[in-house]
């Protein structure tokens, strides 16, 4: 059987076991599809993928072709929209079969099966990638998700699923042969373009696979990692996994075990625990994002539950540029802005400015979060989103941070403030009320 693989968020050899499936093929089509229409602004602004992404994930391509070439293989480009690039290759080497990870967004499951429906005599078979669990390795069924996350920790905790490594899967060694090796069009992929601030972030397994030992066994952060994370500016301060994590090149399950051997081995205490409990918040929201389809992008959320705001345009646009009266929101979006990166903590503190002191609509920034965050992943995203705005997840319901507390308490010098430009000349201040701001109703 010949098999066109479509590779998404699963970036690498290790632990994938759509890619094993489709190594038991007589030959093998490797193939990325880069979406023109992620490069446009959509409805609330911002565009799906901003230069920060592009970057990382180009250098995660780039390195995944480097891997794939001493197995016999290639890794084909496309630049275009998915459902007409993959039922042309399919018709043009004459594959029987689609392989994908499974993905939670709704925009990639619509895709999906639109190109099932245009190639009916094709089997399609997609297979879980992302997470630490397979659905029929949960504590329970999809349709039974709990509301919170504390429910959903306490059961997976009490059914003993701590230990992934009987989920984990070997690294490949060997593919089939392709069928030749096709022109592709990667030439009219978008420019990369270089930050003016650059971070310790590489895209690729091998960058995804160091990080991980780093932090565990070269640095030991780890030991320290529950004191240390909320830290506004310091690489070394939380595992920094979630980019390689968000485009596949390191597989969530690898981390898992790897902690898990490093509690054997080194030591176990709060902070390898927590890490371990950081992991199973980013598998429920891929859980969460699953059971919830389009409501995870809604306005009122999973709850349904109505908040009034309205949209004022001037102050969207001062949030996004990091000139508001709030200079460490100001500093973290300017760090944002020149570097697709910023702290969880920081991430909080810019939401909760967005939804509670500018009163917007939490979906906006959400896509700017997705435009510009190298680790953007589509559950987490609009997920915590979801959560802090309180329409979601969250059973406490709408999380206001005060701002200046906060600031003594991260940021008690000024340094992180001072060194991303926290203090806008001319802020815009929340009283300016613009001609061409509009309810949302």
């Amino acid at each position: 059987m010949n098999t066109l693989y479509w590779f998404t968020r699963d970036l690498r050899l290790h632990d994938n076991a759509a890619l094993l499936a489709a190594s038991r093929s007589d030959m093998l089509l490797c193939v990325y599809v880069v979406d023109p229409r992620w490069f446009v602004p959509g409805p609330m602004q911002s565009k799906a993928m901003g230069s920060h992404r592009w970057r990382f994930l180009w250098q995660s391509l780039l390195a995944l072709e480097r891997s794939l070439r001493p197995l016999g293989q290639r890794l084909h480009i496309a630049f275009g929209e998915p459902e007409a690039v993959i039922p042309q290759l399919v018709h043009s080497h004459k594959m029987a079969r689609v392989i994908r990870s499974r993905q939670p967004g709704t925009r990639e499951a619509a895709q999906w099966q639109t190109i099932k429906s245009k190639l009916p005599d094709t089997l399609f078979q997609q297979f879980e990638t992302l997470s630490l669990f397979t659905e029929g390795s949960l504590p329970m069924v999809l349709a039974d998700l709990p509301d919170t996350f504390s429910q959903f920790r306490k059961q997976v905790e009490k059914s003993g699923e701590r230990c992934t490594e009987r989920l984990r899967i070997r690294t490949l060694t060997a593919l089939p042969p392709p069928p030749g090796f096709p022109e592709d069009n990667r030439g009219d992929c978008p420019p990369i373009t270089e930050p003016r601030h650059p971070l310790q972030f590489m895209g690729g397994e091998a960058a995804g696979l160091k990080r991980l030992q780093a932090f565990l066994y070269g640095s030991h952060n780890i030991d320290r990692y529950k004191e240390t994370r909320n830290a506004l500016d310091s690489f070394d301060a939380s595992s920094k996994f979630s980019p390689w994590l968000a485009n596949g090149d390191l597989s969530v399950r690898e981390v898992a075990e790897t902690i898990t051997e490093y509690e054997a081995h080194e030591t176990r205490n709060d902070s390898t625990y927590w890490l371990w409990f950081e992991l199973l918040w980013r598998e429920y929201f891929y859980w969460y994002a699953l059971k919830h389809g389009a409501n995870l992008f809604r306005r009122d959320g999973v709850q349904r539950r109505h908040r009034h705001n309205t949209f004022y345009g001037h102050r969207f646009k001062a949030w996004c540029e990091g000139n508001t009266e709030y200079p460490i929101v100001n500093a973290a979006m300017n760090q944002l802005r020149e570097t697709g990166y910023m702290s969880n903590r920081a991430r909080q503190l810019v939401a909760s400015c967005f939804v509670n002191e500018l009163g917007l609509d939490w979906r906006y920034g959400a896509a700017w979060f997705e435009e510009q965050l190298i680790d953007y992943d589509v559950a987490s995203n609009y997920g915590n989103w979801q959560y802090l705005a309180g329409v979601g997840a969250d059973p406490r319901g709408l999380r206001q941070f005060n701002l200046e507390k906060q600031t003594q308490q991260y940021d008690p010098t000024g340094t992180f403030v001072d060194r991303w430009g926290g203090h806008a000349e001319q802020p815009v201040g929340l009283h300016t009320v613009d001609a061409a701001d509009w309810p949302i109703s």
